[in-house]
């Protein structure tokens, strides 16, 4: 076996990320639409603007997935497309658009998997305080009710937040991301709970509005640690850093707001981690009756977002924060070290705590990409490491872990961030002079992986030293 029979291969891309078309057809602003006119916050002043002009170009791309073979799309809907003013009345337009981007991919036998957010707030919402305002949880779960009456007849398959730690952190505390505001810690436990509780309003608004039966999960980016050996004491000090809250100074960023369990053990088990409430005292948000109870709704999956982990950890009392890696490891453009053991790890120890089916939701890798004299694109350092995270993904569910789907990100090279266009993540690379596709050399290698289920994966590989 190589994955399981039923498993979904996927990609992935975000509204604000490929769209473009920021202000056509009534869509509202978003806290990136305005992100992006600040001089010096985005790589040379770059925007969403045009994007990959995607909402217009929305056919070819659907006809491109189709070639992959891949079986689903994760997909995000831009809320102030649908409610420019983040409640209120809808936009026949928005609505529309979504609406011909779903029965394209239907009819192209491609399931929609939709999040609700991957970061595009509406200006309006953030004008009334955004997530800082306990109305936002309302506000939240007005736009997944609208989305859910509009939409499940056609999709089953949700997310609602997309990565909470980058929204949270890198927009309300370090500020490099939008809306751009650097709170202080207090505030951005309050933002966070109000997140989480959104996310649970949502849930229940899916739920509760469902034309067709939904299955529900969330997508927070996976901070995993790898151990240095299997032996059990490095496994146990692995497991205890990926979990622990607020986590030690390592080799990955060491905030207090970029962790797991301040934000999923809320949302899977009912409750803030002990150890963070701790750490956190008067800066914890208050919390009412009925908040937990909210933010701890029913699940049936658990979404990863997983691109890189730790240096390997070794035993200690207590866990010693990850080494330094060595001189020269590897990384890719975005200067993430390459581990592909995370794509192990990870699924193994979020399955083993919060009891649910694991999914990759994200997975990808940045690549110095550009169109060869021969006219194609050819990165093979892309196929290289998604060989190597797809192999251990591989070893995870052979093991008996409950690895359901893995969603590469992304279909295409697009709107990075902060970054703006610098990094190209795509296996379709864009021109965005002509906005040509051009599929890499890594779309032929994900659509043979799809095609044999991964069969052609080799059966094993020299580790990454």
């Amino acid at each position: 076996m190589s994955f399981p029979e039923g498993f979904t291969w996927g990609v992935a891309a975000a509204a604000y990320q490929i769209e473009g078309a920021h202000d056509a057809d009534g869509k509202g602003p978003s806290v990136w639409d305005a992100l992006c006119r600040r001089p010096g916050a985005v790589f040379q002043g770059e925007s969403g603007d045009l994007a990959c002009d995607h909402y217009h170009r929305f056919p070819e791309d659907v006809a491109l997935m189709r070639q992959l073979g891949v079986h689903a799309y994760r997909m995000s809907i831009s809320w102030p497309r649908l409610l420019p003013d983040g409640t209120g009345a809808p936009n026949p337009a928005g609505i529309d658009f979504y609406d011909r981007l779903i029965d394209a991919l239907l009819e192209a036998g491609i399931h929609p998997w939709v999040t609700l957010f991957h970061w595009d707030e509406p200006v309006a919402t953030f004008r009334r305080g955004g997530w800082l305002n306990r109305d936002m949880v309302e506000w939240f779960g007005e736009y997944a009710a609208l989305v859910a009456r509009h939409f499940s007849d056609r999709v089953t398959h949700w997310m609602t937040l997309n990565e909470p730690q980058c929204f949270l952190g890198f927009g309300h505390a370090d500020g490099g991301h939008a809306p751009g505001v650097a709170h202080d810690r207090d505030e951005v436990l309050l933002a966070t709970h109000h997140a989480l509780m959104a996310h649970g309003r949502a849930v229940q608004a899916l739920r509760a509005g469902a034309k067709s039966p939904p299955t529900i999960g969330w997508a927070p980016v996976g901070i995993t640690f790898i151990p240095a050996s299997e032996s059990p004491d490095d496994i146990e000090a692995a497991r205890r850093l990926t979990f622990s809250c607020p986590p030690p100074s390592a080799d990955v960023t060491s905030q207090y707001y970029f962790n797991n369990a301040w934000y999923s053990d809320p949302v899977c088990l009912g409750e803030y981690p002990h150890e963070g409430v701790a750490h956190f005292g008067r800066d914890m948000p208050a919390i009412q009756g009925g908040d937990m109870e909210l933010i701890n709704q029913p699940l049936d999956f658990y979404g990863c977002n997983i691109y890189f982990g730790s240096a390997p950890v070794t035993a200690g009392e207590p866990p010693a924060p990850a080494p330094i890696r060595a001189v020269g490891h590897p990384r890719t453009m975005m200067g993430w070290p390459v581990t592909p053991d995370a794509l192990y790890w990870g699924p193994r120890f979020f399955a083993e705590r919060y009891g649910l089916p694991i999914y990759i939701t994200e997975n990808g890798c940045a690549g110095m990409d550009w169109v060869h004299a021969d006219g194609c694109v050819h990165d093979t350092h892309r196929i290289d490491l998604l060989t190597r995270y797809l192999c251990a993904l591989r070893r995870a569910a052979r093991e008996g872990i409950d690895v359901r789907g893995y969603f590469q990100w992304s279909i295409m090279d697009n709107f990075e961030w902060s970054e703006g266009y610098a990094k190209r993540f795509g296996l379709i690379y864009i021109d965005y002079e002509t906005q040509e596709r051009i599929p890499k050399d890594s779309y032929e290698f994900y659509r043979e992986v799809i095609e044999t289920h991964g069969a052609s994966l080799p059966g094993s590989l020299a580790p990454i030293r």
